[in-house]
């Protein structure tokens, strides 16, 4: 699998960052970020890992040919949720959003702010309607968190379940 891991805004990037962490090792990484200075230093180099720049939207993963087959924005800025929603795809998250939205791929968004405004929630629903799955950090309480490490495994795990890549970050729903 190819992936492309967006980090946008600046609260919430150790999820965008953990999120990586757990990915297993077989799955090809490409990380953009907006604040890539910060963000990058966080990485571990032991995955297929490559880091692109956000102002490069000339990037491999920016061309539908390349062959991505999920992108997560995690987490996703309202700004980088609103230029999606409209088309704009002025850097090289939202070129990739662009590009996955055309090509019909999985694109994951996890909004960060709450509470959510009408503005965010109409760009949340028109980006629903175009199949791009919105999917913030919320906690299921059935998982019986403890931690917050716990909470973020649910939370991770569920955000690869939706992208079909197998885990056993969480604990499951039994009866």
């Amino acid at each position: 699998m190819r992936l492309v891991v967006a980090i946008t805004g600046a609260s919430g990037v150790e999820l965008g960052v953990k999120f990586v962490k757990y990915l297993p090792e077989e799955i090809e990484v490409h990380i953009v970020s907006t604040e890539s200075a910060v963000t990058v230093s966080r990485f571990e180099n032991s995955k297929k890992l490559t880091i692109h720049n956000n102002s490069n939207i000339a990037s491999s993963i920016s061309s539908g040919s390349f062959g991505v087959d999920a992108t997560a924005i995690i987490p996703c800025s309202m700004n980088t949720l609103a230029k999606i929603a409209c088309g704009i795809a002025d850097n090289l998250v939202t070129r990739v959003a662009s590009v996955a939205i055309k090509e019909h791929k999985k694109l994951l968004l996890a909004p960060r702010e709450m509470p959510f405004s009408a503005i965010a929630l109409a760009n949340m629903k028109r980006l629903a309607e175009l199949n791009v799955i919105i999917a913030p950090p919320i906690l299921g309480y059935y998982s019986k968190s403890k931690t917050i490490e716990d909470m973020e495994r649910f939370i991770i795990g569920k955000w690869y379940d939706i992208l079909g890549i197998q885990n056993s970050l969480y604990r499951r729903w039994e009866s």
